[in-house]
C-alpha cells in the first residue's frame, strides 16, 4: 500500500508548495481534487482539459517530486436538481483523468429530490412509510440509476476504469448496502472509496465493511473521528451541530491516533491486507483543532506505524 494525501488537505498552500509539503511528509502520491464541494486551488480543469502542454507541465510537477497523481476526486452531489455545476464537474474529471492517464476518479454517488416536483435533495433515512418507499424508488431507479449509467459509458469511452464512491452521509450510497446495489446495476466499473469517518458517524464498522466489500473496494481515504460519550447518550449519531463547536456534539472529525487508536488503525491495515487490498491510503485533513500540516504529520505517523510492512506484499 502507498501512502498520499488529498490536495485539498492542503488547500491553503500554492501548488508547487503543497506538492513540495506532499514530497516532504515522504508520500508516494497526491489525490487531486478538480470539482464538487473541495475549494480546488490545484487544477485548472478547462486549461487542463484544453491544452495538452498544460497537461504535460502538470504531470512534470508531480513527477520532479517522485510523487504520482493517485486519483481525481470530485466530492459533492452530482444529483442536485437545482444546479447541473457536479455533474459536469464529474463529467469534466472522467475526461481529465483520461487525458492525463489516470485510471481511477474518487466521488459521491449525489443525492435527487424525492420527486420529480421538488428542488432541494432529500435524504430518505427511514422505509417506514408509504411516501419514503416512493421516494426512494424514484431516486434509485428514476435518477441514479439512469445517470450512472451515462457516467461509466463516458468513463469507458475515456480509459478510466474505476469509479470509487465514498459511502457518504447525505449520499444515495451510504454503506456496504447501497454501494453494492448500484454496483450489481452498473456493473464492476463501479467500486467503494471506504472513507472510515463517514461509516463511523452513522455507527457503522469500518474493519467490518472491508470483508464485506471484498473486490469492491477500490480506494481507502485515512480519516477519524472521535466520539463525545454524554453527549451521543442522548443525542444520538444524527449530529447537525456546528463542527467547531466539538465539546457540543455527539461526534466530530479528529486526526487518526485522536480519534482511534494506533491499535485501531493497525487492525485496520492489517485486514485491509488481509482482503489483499493494496491500493493508496489517501490522508484526509479535516480535524477542527489541528493545523493541515500537523494532522498530515501526526496521520502520516501514525499509518505508517500501522502498516504491517512487507505482510501485504509476501502473501500470495
Amino acid at each position: 500500500m502507498k501512502l498520499g494525501t488529498l490536495s485539498d488537505s492542503l488547500h491553503q498552500l500554492p501548488f508547487e508548495e503543497m506538492l513540495d509539503t506532499a514530497a516532504t511528509l515522504g508520500l508516494a502520491g497526491v489525490e487531486v481534487n478538480v470539482g464538487g464541494w473541495p475549494t480546488m486551488p490545484h487544477a485548472d480543469v478547462p486549461t487542463l482539459l484544453s491544452d495538452v502542454r498544460a497537461r504535460d507541465a502538470y504531470l512534470r510537477a508531480f513527477a520532479a517530486r517522485g510523487l504520482e497523481i493517485s486519483a481525481l476526486n470530485v466530492t459533492g452531489n452530482a444529483l442536485n436538481p437545482s444546479t447541473r455545476d457536479h455533474a459536469d464537474a464529474l463529467a469534466d474529471a472522467i475526461r481529465l483523468a483520461g487525458a492525463l492517464g489516470v485510471g481511477i476518479v474518487v466521488t459521491t454517488s449525489g443525492l435527487p429530490a424525492a420527486n420529480a416536483a421538488d428542488t432541494a435533495p432529500n435524504w430518505i433515512t427511514s422505509s417506514n412509510s408509504a411516501e419514503n418507499t416512493a421516494a426512494l424508488r424514484y431516486q434509485w431507479e428514476d435518477v441514479l440509476y439512469p445517470f450512472w449509467t451515462g457516467m461509466a459509458a463516458l468513463a469507458r469511452e475515456n480509459g478510466v476504469s474505476r469509479i470509487a464512491i465514498t459511502m457518504h452521509a447525505g449520499q444515495c450510497v451510504h454503506n456496504v448496502h447501497t454501494l453494492q446495489n448500484l454496483r450489481d446495476v452498473i456493473g464492476p466499473q463501479i467500486g467503494a472509496n471506504l472513507d472510515p469517518s463517514q461509516l463511523m458517524l452513522m455507527g457503522a464498522d469500518p474493519i467490518s465493511s472491508i470483508d464485506a466489500l471484498g473486490d469492491a473496494l477500490y480506494r481507502v481515504h485515512v480519516t477519524d473521528i472521535m466520539i463525545n460519550p454524554p453527549v451521543l447518550a442522548t443525542t444520538s449519531y444524527i449530529d447537525t451541530g456546528c463542527l467547531t463547536d466539538i465539546n457540543a456534539r455527539a461526534w466530530s472529525y479528529a486526526t487518526p491516533g485522536y480519534g482511534h487508536d494506533e491499535d485501531w488503525w493497525a487492525r485496520f491495515a492489517y485486514r485491509l491486507c488481509l482482503n489483499d487490498y493494496d491500493g493508496w491510503l489517501s490522508l484526509v485533513h479535516q480535524d477542527q483543532v489541528l493545523s493541515p500540516r500537523a494532522a498530515l504529520e501526526k496521520s502520516t505517523s501514525v499509518m505508517r506505524r500501522a502498516l504491517p510492512g512487507p505482510l501485504c506484499a509476501t502473501r500470495t
